[in-house]
């Protein structure tokens, strides 16, 4: 037994009938390489059955603490059904990217049932040129973005895997043991309250000693302009996919001396723009974007939640695509000196003191609240995956995508996942923001070209051979 960290614990709470808080993990798979051999759904779920035990946190449940005297503790070594957790699915003809992309947002459209382990697999066929997918779909409260990395890498081939049949599993808890342990854990947090005030007023010191003016957008983080994406979202799930040539895009931001992080923020704020065009009828503010940043990349670490959310400014008030891409690179480049100054974990510190019945309470009351989110207008991450192509039973991972939830009050996430020589793309929407999600991936393709022209740079984007045509 294990008790999830406060933070982790808040993405547990924030969740309500219409704001799901799973994550989606999407990998395209090529079968015409195992010469023949069969691998269908039992095959698939003898592979997971084989990597369980190094897969820990597939085998964690839930357990909430009797009158919620503190945040829910994982069970960390239960049974497993797998006929309920790896499912089959079949997406419609012709199996192309569309229709992958229409199958996971209806699958994302459901919660998970917190009874059984937070996580669900399904094993998607019908895909055109010999070709399947896998979707995890991961409560985000069992892990972020960079454990998700290192968890998807462990149940890939990408060294030879020695699998095993069985796992240690434990009994489930007595309700006074988990009181017992509640009430000593609480002890402990009061006795590091001084460690947290301490490590907070160091935060504050460094901002006052500091000669650094902030941009106006930053010290405002709780005013984002009203936007066509913020309002109450509802519980549909809509979700689109494209992938950018990594290469291209490395090539961009070292002509432009920009980061790829940059680049990603850049070609968001261009496809911003012409959709803020569209169904706003301006572009006149610049957006705030929630960018999460991780303080924690250790390659084992394989669960929980090690990163904060730094308030990105989002140009699209200027038309200039250059101009879009500077903007960009000096505001990362102040937001991330304003985040060190007051401290990578000041939020995730802080976290461990909210009260799992008020905090569950607030959200869903802000959830229910008609209107925009008043922190920010999205999130936008980008998170750096394999290097190195995997392989699922010995079958080809030819692409991998990934996207984050929605947030109360945010209509849409922008999450891109970097794998081999791709740059993937994977955009999430409610039911009622955008009638089409591809109208934002075709954007960010369309913002990136235009990026290249504007810099001199040639507007044919080299062909990846193994994604999926558009």
């Amino acid at each position: 037994m294990k008790r999830l960290s406060g933070w982790d614990a808040v993405l547990l709470y924030s969740e309500t009938p219409t704001v799901h808080m799973h994550t989606l993990k999407l990998a395209v798979i090529e079968l015409d390489d195992l010469g023949g051999r069969s691998f269908g759904i039992d095959e698939f779920r003898e592979v997971i059955r084989g990597r369980l035990y190094k897969l820990e946190p597939f085998c964690y449940q839930l357990v909430d603490i009797p009158f919620k005297f503190h945040h829910p503790m994982w069970r960390e070594n239960c049974e497993v059904d797998l006929e309920y957790h790896v499912r089959p699915y079949r997406v419609e003809r012709p199996g192309g990217r569309r229709q992958l992309d229409e199958a996971v947002g209806r699958i994302a459209s459901t919660p998970l049932d917190r009874s059984r382990p937070l996580w669900e697999m399904y094993f998607i066929e019908g895909l055109a040129d010999d070709r399947i997918a896998v979707l995890g779909k991961i409560h985000h409260a069992l892990a972020d973005g960079v454990a998700s990395a290192n968890l998807l890498a462990r149940g890939m081939d990408m060294q030879p895997p020695i699998d095993r049949d069985s796992y240690p599993t434990g009994p489930a808890p007595r309700p006074a043991e988990l009181i017992r342990t509640a009430f000593v854990d609480h002890l402990r947090q009061i006795g590091r309250l001084p460690g947290v005030l301490r490590y907070t007023a160091q935060g504050i010191n460094r901002v006052r000693k500091s000669d650094k003016k902030l941009s106006p957008e930053l010290t405002r983080p709780f005013t984002p302009p009203p936007s066509f994406m913020n309002h109450r979202i509802d519980a549909q799930r809509k979700f689109a996919t494209a992938t950018l040539p990594l290469a291209d895009v490395k090539q961009t931001a070292k002509h432009l001396s920009v980061t790829i992080n940059d680049m990603v923020l850049a070609i968001s704020a261009g496809a911003l723009r012409q959709l803020s065009l569209k169904y706003d009828g301006h572009a006149d503010h610049p957006l705030l974007a929630s960018v999460p940043v991780s303080f924690d990349f250790s390659p084992d670490r394989i669960s929980g939640n090690r990163f904060t959310g730094v308030m990105m400014v989002v140009p699209i008030q200027l038309a200039d695509p250059l101009e879009r891409v500077q903007a960009v690179h000096d505001a990362a480049v102040e937001a991330k000196e304003t985040h060190h100054l007051m401290g990578p974990e000041l939020i995730s510190r802080w976290s461990a003191y909210f009260p799992p019945a008020p905090a569950e309470r607030l959200f869903g009351w802000l959830a229910d609240k008609d209107g925009q989110n008043k922190v920010l207008n999205l999130p936008i991450s980008n998170v750096p995956g394999p290097r190195q192509y995997g392989r699922v039973g010995g079958a080809l991972v030819t692409e991998i995508y990934s996207v984050g939830p929605l947030t109360t009050g945010s209509g849409l996430n922008i999450t891109v996942w970097s794998y081999v020589d791709q740059l993937n793309i994977s955009v999430l929407s409610d039911g009622a923001t955008l009638e089409d999600p591809h109208e934002l991936t075709d954007a960010m393709v369309e913002a990136f070209i235009e990026i290249r022209r504007a810099a001199g740079l040639s507007g044919e984007l080299t062909a990846v051979e193994k994604a999926m045509a558009p």
